[in-house]
């Protein structure tokens, strides 16, 4: 065989043999056993490891001439072999045994010094110091330093000094990538300009750069005012906890930016004192689903799914494909043969979605309405509609491949390519052939549907028209460098000449949000009382959502305002009142590197299909205008007609691992929509055998299973096993908890008060203590934060 050969041991009672694997023939790299070894010919091998009746056996540590084992095992005087000579402790009663996460686990003599960190000896001022606590009764000799009775004194572990260790660098190849590992392919980072060289390319680099300067520099004003301030909390005047309206200074000690007194001018005008929750419509509940478009069409739509198994349904935002196509089918009775289930590609939407479904449906939420999202399930035995996220989906073919609790599917919001839709698309291909009694329909908000119907055996396309009312594109003449500042140039132009309407602006992130605000509100202030108020109001993800609602409201008589927002207003949100959009054409995505191993938010240019997306926004309450802040031929030459899949640009350690557990082996030939590209799916593998999780075969190991269950990127699922092995789970679990979350503390404006410190902080003498080394902080201190 190519990668290995068998060798038949000689001098042995009974007729034995092993495998030596072509990575043990030889210490230099061989590409196949053939040019090592032939058959019949005599070798000398060395026993690495028994497990049952086979054996692991190597060549390379055998001098193939005399027979000599090169790299013997020392072994100590009861005759254990010793894992490592320099480990200072084979015969102290130290056992080895293989932990939960597949690492070897040495347990010492309690007797026996852990740490190999070296000793140095206590100076004469160190050790008089040190006998004068112990013999006042301070400190105990035990629990002190280590007592050398042998010298003149006492010996203490030099902080500084880092333990010896020896790592051992295995650039061994795993048999089932034999040529395809990363020693012989490109991995060459995604590429996601389709003109690297073009203005939108050179735009997007300048304003990241930009970016990063204002970061700094807001960085060091915070540095210089803090350090400007004095330090000495024991005077009065200088309370930590003062009342309202006395001086806050010890709070701006505790970090600028957390307390009511810092919020900027134009937040506190945007968000003012009351809190609101959007336009409240006078029409019923009834009258309101009545007055959506998809309703005119509920007959044809409920035909539709009656006649074809897969039927891909387009239609604009706002359309009510997401609410009323589940509850259409409900009524007409799919109910009876199981669940409806209904995918959202975000945790919001599906919480929402189900919420206000089951008001119209006439049920509480988690009743013949639900929905399932990470950690929170919110469904009950008599759950027929159910909303949740693709991911949630995705698990629960790892339980039941049939579905069988379900008799329709619904990927909604499909345009947005999550790669746990992707991965949902090929699964669900392969079930339709097995149940033909299932309904599958896919929804999207874009022109695609095309491909869409393509993939899933040229289904038919059900198509819903939306309420859409013609919008003028202008673009500009030149490229614009800094697009950021191009956006509030165009804004105050908008405000100034054009008839009344509210505008949409949009840009990549949060950071870059609060900024545009900032320059707003300066600008419009030094326009002067005379120019009409403009409101201006920021959305983004991790905006809450009390203030997120603050855009649905209608601007006052007079006033106009504007709404700065990321890509989540493209499909997801649906606001009236906008004649105007500004589009710099750019939106932050989620890549991954795989030469750095890391994922990373890139500013690249969005596809056509997001532009006209975008410019569709004006459309929605009339006539209205785009202004795109590029060139017509940056549009036609350097955007690609449709945004990159998400399985196409990041790590699929995770899905790969998910996808063995579910028995899905030949990946390369997987019927992806948009495959990934191979290289990946190979540095994937790679990774996930170095974890353990598979084989030398590519299939999923024990570890590997137990790994699948946790719904965690493979290098935290076994740091979490591990933990378990070594004895620190709690800090694990806390640590892992604070990386997969984003911010976790948010206090809104109306609770903004000065709070104690944390528990570290005593209140009493004004001075900070810190933790005893016995104290710690539990995970529930770090996440059980008040969800107000």
């Amino acid at each position: 065989m190519d990668t290995g050969c068998f060798v038949r041991l000689e001098g042995v009672q009974g007729s034995r043999e092993g495998l030596v694997h072509i990575s043990q023939m030889a210490s230099r790299r061989v590409a196949n056993a053939k040019e090592v070894v032939k058959r019949d010919q005599e070798v000398y091998v060395k026993v690495v490891s028994v497990k049952g009746q086979k054996l692991s056996l190597s060549m390379r540590d055998v001098d193939q001439d005399t027979g000599k084992d090169l790299l013997p095992m020392q072994r100590g005087g009861d005759d254990v072999p010793r894992a490592n000579p320099s480990g200072g402790g084979g015969s102290g009663g130290s056992g080895r045994r293989l932990g939960l996460s597949g690492i070897v686990i040495t347990e010492e003599d309690e007797s026996v010094p852990m740490s190999r960190r070296p000793l140095k000896r206590m100076s004469s001022p160190e050790r008089w110091e040190a006998k004068q606590l112990i013999a006042s009764g301070v400190l105990d000799v035990r629990d002190y330093p280590m007592f050398d009775e042998d010298g003149d004194g006492m010996m203490y572990q030099e902080e500084g000094a880092e333990e010896e260790l020896e790592i051992e660098l295995n650039e061994d190849e795993p048999a089932f990538l034999q040529g395809q590992s990363r020693f012989s392919i490109d991995m060459s980072p995604v590429k996601i300009f389709k003109n690297p060289e073009g203005s939108l390319s050179r735009a997007a680099a300048l304003q990241s750069a930009l970016i990063k300067e204002r970061r700094e520099v807001r960085e060091q004003e915070q540095r210089a005012m803090l350090d400007s301030i004095p330090k000495d909390l024991n005077r009065p005047w200088e309370d930590p906890m003062p009342d309202t309206g006395e001086r806050h200074l010890a709070q701006e000690l505790r970090g600028v930016g957390l307390s009511a007194y810092d919020m900027p001018e134009w937040k506190k005008e945007a968000y003012g004192k009351a809190l609101t929750f959007g336009q409240r419509s006078k029409l019923s509940i009834q009258e309101q689903r009545q007055s959506l478009p998809i309703y005119k069409l509920k007959k044809e739509l409920i035909q539709a799914v009656h006649d074809n198994q897969v039927l891909v349904v387009i239609g604009e935002t706002g359309s009510g494909k997401t609410t009323q196509v589940t509850q259409y089918l409900a009524e007409a009775g799919y109910t009876t043969r199981g669940k409806i289930g209904c995918t959202q590609p975000r945790r919001v939407a599906a919480m929402s979605v189900a919420k206000r479904v089951a008001e119209e449906f006439g049920c509480r939420l988690g009743e013949e309405v639900g929905y399932a999202i990470r950690f929170e399930d919110c469904t009950g035995p008599e759950t027929v509609i159910k909303y949740m996220t693709d991911g949630m989906l995705l698990r629960e073919i790892l339980v039941d491949e049939n579905l069988s609790q379900y008799s329709v599917i619904m990927l909604d919001e499909a345009h947005e390519r999550t790669i746990h839709t992707d991965v949902l698309f090929g699964l669900l291909k392969q079930l339709i052939k097995r149940r033909s009694d299932m309904r599958l329909i896919v929804t999207s908000a874009t022109l695609d549907a095309e491909k869409f119907s393509g993939y899933f055996f040229n289904c038919n396309i059900f198509t819903i028209p939306g309420r859409t009312f013609p919008v003028e594109i202008l673009y500009t003449k030149q490229p614009e460098s800094d697009y950021l500042d191009a956006a509030l140039i165009t804004v105050l132009q908008i405000h100034l000449t054009e008839p009344e309407g509210d505008i949409l602006v949009f840009l990549t992130g949060q950071e870059e949000i609060d900024h545009a605000c900032q320059c707003l509100y300066e600008r419009m202030k030094g326009l002067g009382k005379d120019v009409p108020e403009l409101i201006i109001l920021p959305v983004y993800s991790a905006l809450p959502s009390e203030m997120q609602s603050k855009i649905f409201d209608p601007a006052p008589p007079g006033k106009r305002k504007v709404v700065v927002a990321t890509n989540i207003a493209e499909a997801s949100l649906t606001i009236d009142g906008i004649y105007y959009v500004v589009d710099p054409g750019f939106a932050k995505i989620n890549v991954y590197n795989s030469k750095q191993g890391l994922d990373s938010l890139v500013i690249t240019p969005i596809s056509q299909a997001s532009a006209k997306q975008r410019a569709g926004r004006a459309g929605r309450t009339g006539p209205g205008k785009c202004y795109r802040l590029y060139t017509e031929s940056a549009y036609r030459n350097e955007m690609s007609p449709t945004t990159i899949p998400e399985i196409q640009r990041i790590n699929l350690g995770s899905t790969v691992l998910n996808m063995k557990a579910m028995g899905i082996n030949d990946l390369l030939s997987f019927d992806f929509m948009d495959p990934p590209a191979p290289q990946a799916l190979i540095s994937a593998m790679e990774q996930l055998y170095s974890l353990g999780a598979l084989d030398e075969e590519g299939l999923l190991t024990k570890l590997g299973r137990k790994m699948a269950e946790f719904p965690l990127d493979p290098p935290l699922s076994k740091m979490l096993l591990a933990s378990v092995d070594l004895g620190c789970s709690d800090e694990i679990l806390t640590i892992i908890a604070m990386i997969q979350t984003g911010n976790i503390f948010y206090r809104p404006r109306e609770k903004q008060v000065p709070l104690p410190l944390f528990p570290w902080y005593s209140h009493r003498n004004h001075r900070r203590r810190p933790l005893a080394s016995t104290q710690r902080l539990p995970a529930a201190a770090c996440l059980a934060v008040d969800p107000q």
